[in-house]
């Protein structure tokens, strides 16, 4: 067993030459890794670097507005996750910027906890179209595949967008070569899909990979790991979420996936197509697809033409090329009340978990004596 002050111990006694940079994937991790104050208690050149690990953030706009727009303009009830409502688009649909924009104007839009929340809603309301706006990682629309394979109410439809995490961090690391020293997978995605599906971070990339969890010890243990690494040179897949991430993952939640849901090449906010990264329906499900039933709708984002946006600084934190407080928006336009950019919504997103909880990116170590003062941007 390791106790934190012990591992807090070998990280700060680990000797490096240069900053050590450390992609954090997830939202969950950036989270804990944040509230536990790690940016601060470790020496200045070990850089802990947040990724496109929020779904929330990396939904494409024109998804967002298609909800809006069906919302706007066809007599259906939308549902998704909390969070979705309040994430902004960068042009309006109809006189609205996000679907609580929409809601405050008279739209029939609610949010929901869980997909089977969303069956409910349709049960209860036999004479309304419910839309579903389904939107997650591989976590998430695991549930939800097994929400869609059982028999559904007629009057149940989706609007799917959901994504797959290991083709946007291959992106990442394919679009900025030499820019990481090593990648902190995400546990939850690894409890599903299984520990050796970061194998690619190694053959392809030459980076050591740790899959961890979301308590300091797992989180810790995985850093200490890495930093071994790279006093060793080698470069290793470890699991330091063992009770939960086995090496093929969870193959009945596989399965379902498999069973609902086929691997498209896929848009993401602020990073533009991503190959072979995004869920459509099987041809068993193609029913439930809401966008069969009504038509599309043309909006005028750049995003929708497959590019990244230009006039926020999103893009850049999603992929790991800038701190959050170094956006010029950050904590002045942007905040949680009133966000600009997308990472400022969820309690997932980079912008959000900094801003919320006080963190500052560190410009500058003083050594005075014996003592050390970080001083914070």
């Amino acid at each position: 067993m390791y106790s934190v002050e012990s591992l807090l111990r070998d990280i700060k006694n680990t000797s490096l030459s240069k900053p050590f940079r450390i992609l954090n994937v997830c939202g969950g991790h950036e989270r804990a890794i944040t509230r536990a104050g790690f940016r601060t208690l470790f020496q200045h050149n070990i850089h802990l670097i947040p990724g496109p690990g929020c779904p929330v953030c990396i939904c494409p706009e024109e998804d967002i507005a298609y909800a809006i727009h069906l919302a706007i303009n066809e007599n259906v009830v939308i549902v998704s996750f909390g969070d979705m409502l309040r994430v902004p688009v960068e042009h309006e649909m109809g006189g609205c910027s996000s679907l609580i924009d929409a809601k405050n104007q008279g739209a029939d839009i609610r949010p929901i906890s869980s997909p089977q929340e969303a069956v409910s809603i349709a049960l209860e309301e036999p004479r309304k179209v419910i839309v579903f706006f389904a939107v997650g990682f591989e976590t998430t629309m695991a549930p939800i595949a097994a929400t869609l394979l059982n028999d559904l109410p007629n009057n149940f439809k989706v609007l799917l967008s959901g994504r797959l995490t290991w083709p946007a961090v291959a992106h990442v690391l394919e679009s900025q070569p030499n820019t990481f020293d090593a990648l902190i997978a995400p546990g939850h995605v690894a409890t599903i899909m299984g520990s050796e599906e970061w194998q690619f971070a190694i053959d392809h990339h030459n980076l050591p990979v740790s899959i961890a969890g979301f308590h300091p010890e797992s989180l810790l243990l995985s850093l200490q790991t890495l930093l071994g690494n790279c006093s060793n040179k080698v470069v290793t897949l470890s699991n330091r979420y063992p009770e939960v991430v086995k090496q093929n993952g969870n193959a009945a939640a596989k399965a379902i996936i498999n069973k609902a849901f086929t691997i498209v090449d896929a848009h993401w906010r602020g990073i533009g197509v991503i190959p072979g990264s995004g869920f459509s329906f099987a041809s068993r499900l193609s029913h439930l697809d809401a966008t069969n039933d009504y038509a599309p709708v043309d909006f005028p984002s750049q995003c929708a033409q497959n590019v990244p946006e230009t006039t926020s600084p999103c893009e850049k934190v999603i992929l790991g090329k800038m701190a959050p407080d170094a956006c010029p928006f950050f904590g002045q336009e942007c905040k949680p009340a009133s966000p600009k950019g997308a990472c400022m919504v969820s309690d997932e997103g980079a912008c959000r978990i900094w801003y919320s909880s006080g963190e500052r990116s560190i410009t500058n170590v003083i050594k005075k004596g014996n003592t050390l003062k970080v001083e914070m941007k």
